[in-house]
């Protein structure tokens, strides 16, 4: 078992080298679009499905309340899955719509949408296709093989693919890039609104 333990931290190490080496362009672009859509006044709405809603719930965690600094809340929604509204579009049977409703009575011109897919759920397109709709642009965090959620996103868009391939080493990936971006967007907006992008 010890040695089981340790293949799995070796796995894991292994890509987060590899995505230190491929990502951090992508982390750039979409912190860059976070704190642009956050100093205009408009919001972030966040979407994740499956085990990645949980790491949606701690980006507007982070977003709403704080990251590491006391500060003011950033503006956030969270599409939701777990509760009445999520509830009552699939007991109409409206699963594959069940954000893309959301999304669309809530997002406005000048909103950043940024989604969490582990996979190529179908859920997800949705909702990149209704912001498409609506001029809004998407943060994506995917993999490599989200070949349905990449023909989704448009030049403008931002996708952040893990090098992972193993659910459970995508969504680790996933929520290291949420902290990085996190990060990111406090240091841009608390200490250096004005610095130019390294």
């Amino acid at each position: 078992m010890r040695d089981k333990i340790k293949d799995l931290y070796t796995e894991s190490l292994q890509t987060q080298i590899s995505a230190a080496e491929l990502l951090p362009d992508a982390i750039m672009r979409a912190a860059e679009k976070m704190v642009e859509c956050l100093i205009s006044g408009h919001k972030i709405i966040v979407c994740g499905h499956g085990r990645g809603y949980a790491n949606a719930q701690i980006l507007v965690a982070n977003l709403l309340n704080r990251y590491e600094f006391e500060r003011p809340s950033f503006p956030a929604v969270l599409l939701s899955l777990d509760s009445a509204v999520g509830s009552a579009i699939i007991f109409d049977d409206n699963h594959m719509q069940l954000y893309q409703r959301q999304f669309n009575a809530v997002a406005q011109t000048g909103d950043l949408l940024i989604v969490l897919a582990s996979g190529n759920e179908e859920v997800i397109v949705n909702v990149i296709h209704a912001a498409a709709g609506k001029d809004i642009p998407v943060v994506a965090l995917t993999n490599a093989q989200n070949d349905h959620v990449h023909g989704a996103l448009s030049e403008n868009d931002v996708a952040i693919a893990s090098p992972a391939t193993k659910e459970s080493r995508i969504l680790e990936n996933h929520l290291f890039v949420i902290n990085a971006l996190c990060e990111l967007v406090d240091y841009q907006i608390l200490f250096a609104p004005s610095a130019p992008s390294e």
